[in-house]
């Protein structure tokens, strides 16, 4: 029993202290990043710098790359595809879930494949089809390509699957629809599913750069990633202005991951468990 004991002990250190050193590994670079920002502009850059700690950096980043609409036009993309994914998942992930009907497994094939085509290769055709419709320049180019995506299909699809038959029964005894059905029951328990889908959809969007790329040239569209990317070509040897417009464009994305990490987890946990 003893040597159990010592075995389930060291089993347990060994899984900490990989954790420990993985976790100094990933944010190692992120903490080099955060301090450089804080150098004293035309400073020599160290590893770790002690003392002139600055927030100028910040100010300067903040008005040279113009990130206030930047911000704006990336919260306004994100925040809207975001919704356009959640709503043509729920609608679909349920009907692959629950609906019988012919051809339902081919469909969700159809859908499964379509998360191994790059989207750098259907550029051409998507560009064409805004081109068409006039939507070039304009905030429907960056949002109506990824309005709609297999991952999250499949994810809602794979979650409203653990959720037992017998809710849904209930509800249709009360004289529930199946939107009705939707609405009320699973998507109040496929919350965790939800979040998930909202954490990966808007941080995607908040990081793309091709689309804004590819689809837009007037400056009033410009988002953060679009931004960033010019600052960088404008101040190449200047590292902490860069670091710290680097940092302005990546605390965003950190804090709403770190507030919705427990429903993140838990969502990720159960898709594909089944009751």
């Amino acid at each position: 029993m003893p040597k159990t004991n010592w075995s389930l002990k060291s089993a347990n250190f060994l899984s900490l202290a990989g954790l420990i050193l993985g976790a100094v590994i990933v944010l190692s670079p992120l903490f080099v990043v955060f301090l450089t920002s804080f150098a004293p502009p035309g400073a020599n850059i160290e590893l770790l710098p002690k003392k002139n700690l600055s927030f100028a950096n910040y100010r300067d980043a903040w008005q040279r790359g113009q990130f206030l609409l930047a911000f704006a036009n990336s919260t306004l993309v994100a925040i809207a595809v975001t919704a356009f994914q959640i709503v043509t998942s729920a609608l679909a992930g349920y009907a692959l879930a629950r609906l019988k009907f012919r051809g339902r497994q081919a469909l969700l094939l159809v859908v499964l494949a379509t998360l191994v085509i790059p989207f750098q290769l259907l550029v051409i055709p998507i560009f064409l089809v805004l081109k068409w419709g006039h939507l070039i320049n304009t905030y429907g180019a960056l949002i109506l390509p990824t309005a709609v995506n297999g991952f999250g299909i499949f994810l809602l699809r794979q979650y409203f699957q653990t959720i037992p038959v017998e809710l849904e029964e209930a509800a249709t005894i009360d004289g529930a629809n199946r939107l009705q059905i939707l609405w009320q029951v699973m998507l109040p328990l496929a919350r965790p599913a939800l979040v998930t889908l909202f954490l990966f959809t808007f941080i995607a969007e908040w990081n793309d750069l091709f689309k804004p790329l590819v689809f837009t040239t007037r400056p009033e569209l410009r988002t953060v990633q679009l931004a960033l990317a010019e600052f960088q070509e404008q101040f190449t040897n200047n590292w902490p202005l860069m670091m710290a417009a680097v940092t302005i464009a990546t605390v965003p994305v950190m804090l709403l991951f770190l507030i919705g990490q427990r429903q993140f987890i838990r969502g990720i946990a159960t898709t594909g468990m089944k009751n």
